[in-house]
């Protein structure tokens, strides 16, 4: 297993309040780590600088501001990722047909990941908000939808990433959160799993935040990772 194939199979979330702490964190890791995600929190506090930040590495940039609007403003926002270089950028399934389709449209060589059913919402969360229904019964009919639009990648835990790799094959790009090296604190997760386990169950790209960002050493927590994925991949 050459060490590249593991390196491009994980993301980092760079779920950092400011840029130079980003760097850091960057330089820190990326022997390692091939894939850099920008989310809410950075990209709010400093804007493109930290897609830059990323590309200036050599590595991909992950965009994750989930985009759920209206078709016209999703188009425009979505061909704004895609001016910027970034490699994925995440769209809420549950923004409906039309405005999935708007995306698509503007998406150009990004890739665009429809988001389905948050890490952090279990069952009860689901029943609150008026889905009656398990997360992997939400998952699969939001990523039938955003199928159906034309998008081929999705995010979801690594516990609905099986029953969407049968049911909508090869061809579909899973991108699964959530991941806790085995004995890590879960957080406000509540469907985790380990990096091996997630590869196993089809998983093309794992997020990983905390375990790394938050370690005394994250030189070595990104490499204990990413060694774990490349034997997860050799078998």
């Amino acid at each position: 297993m050459h060490e590249d194939d593991s390196r491009s199979r994980i993301a980092l979330a760079l779920d950092v309040p400011e840029l130079g702490a980003a760097k850091r964190l960057i330089e820190l890791t990326r022997d390692h780590i091939g894939v850099y995600k920008v989310g809410l929190e950075l990209f709010t506090a400093v804007g493109p600088a930290a897609v830059q930040a990323v590309h200036e590495t050599g590595a991909q940039c992950f965009l994750d501001l989930k985009l759920h609007d209206i078709p016209a403003t999703m188009a425009r926002a979505v061909a704004a990722a895609n001016a910027l270089g970034v490699a994925y950028l995440t769209v809420h399934a549950a923004a409906g047909s039309e405005s999935l389709q708007a995306a698509r449209g503007s998406s150009g060589s990004t890739r665009l990941l429809a988001v389905t059913v948050l890490t952090s919402l279990d069952a009860a969360a689901l029943d609150e908000i008026g889905m009656d229904t398990e997360p992997k019964t939400a998952a699969g009919r939001l990523a039938t939808l955003a199928w159906g639009a034309g998008i081929r990648g999705f995010v979801a835990s690594a516990r609905e990433c099986a029953a969407l790799r049968q049911s909508l094959g090869e061809e579909a790009f899973v991108v699964t959160p959530g991941i806790r090296p085995s004995g890590a604190d879960v957080g406000d997760q509540k469907r985790v799993m380990t990096p091996a386990a997630a590869i196993e169950a089809g998983a093309d790209l794992l997020v990983v935040g905390r375990p790394i960002r938050d370690a005394t050493d994250p030189a070595t927590a990104a490499r204990d990772i990413a060694t774990q994925v490349a034997s997860a991949l050799s078998r």
